[in-house]
């Protein structure tokens, strides 16, 4: 009787397992319909535009997030605030090496290493790695049926990006583009 109770315990964890595990779902990221909007400020003003999603994918046990991985594609930076020949010149200067250096770094990824929250409401924590220089970052995620919204902001001397910061140039405070830049990313899977 030991014995057979032993074998029951153990199908019944086995059968716990498995009904555990079939719950993991990964989702694929449409990246036509999702959006990946840059905002960035400098003394006196600001930019914004989009920058496009390579791939992407959310991982969920049931309706709980626990992980994702994205790649977003720098050479499509795009700014939106302006027209003609200054948008031509500031999406060629972020492009540079001055900011994103996209020949070198065509690509930027952002992994998600921690969640915690449930509900739809979610506490990330990732890896975001710009220019080959890797961060550590965390931010609130928001799930409602097949979207996740989520805004980020990112500190771009953490990637090499120093160009007019005001954290290392004293003397171009009036012309300092601030270390700090926003994305704001609406996720449709």
């Amino acid at each position: 009787m030991k014995n057979r109770n032993s074998k029951l315990a153990m199908l019944f964890i086995l059968a716990l397992s498995f009904m555990s595990y079939t719950t993991l779902k990964d989702k694929t990221v449409n990246i036509e319909e999702s959006s990946v909007i840059w905002n960035g400020y400098k003394v006196g003003g600001e930019h914004t535009g989009t920058i496009a999603l390579k791939s992407g994918t959310l991982a969920f046990d049931g309706a709980n997030l626990t992980g994702g991985n994205f790649t977003i594609d720098m050479t499509t930076i795009n700014t939106t605030d302006l027209k003609g020949e200054y948008k031509g010149k500031l999406d060629g200067h972020l492009k540079s090496d001055d900011f994103f250096g996209v020949e070198e770094f065509p690509t930027a990824t952002l992994k998600i290493t921690s969640v915690t929250g449930k509900d739809g409401n979610f506490n990330v924590k990732a890896d975001i790695t710009i220019k080959g220089k890797t961060e550590a970052i965390s931010f609130p995620m928001l799930i409602k049926d097949n979207t996740a919204t989520a805004n980020l902001k990112i500190d771009r001397t953490k990637h090499n990006i120093t160009y007019k910061s005001p954290s290392l140039l004293e003397t171009l405070k009036d012309k300092a583009i601030y270390d700090e830049f926003d994305l704001n990313v609406t996720l449709k899977f």
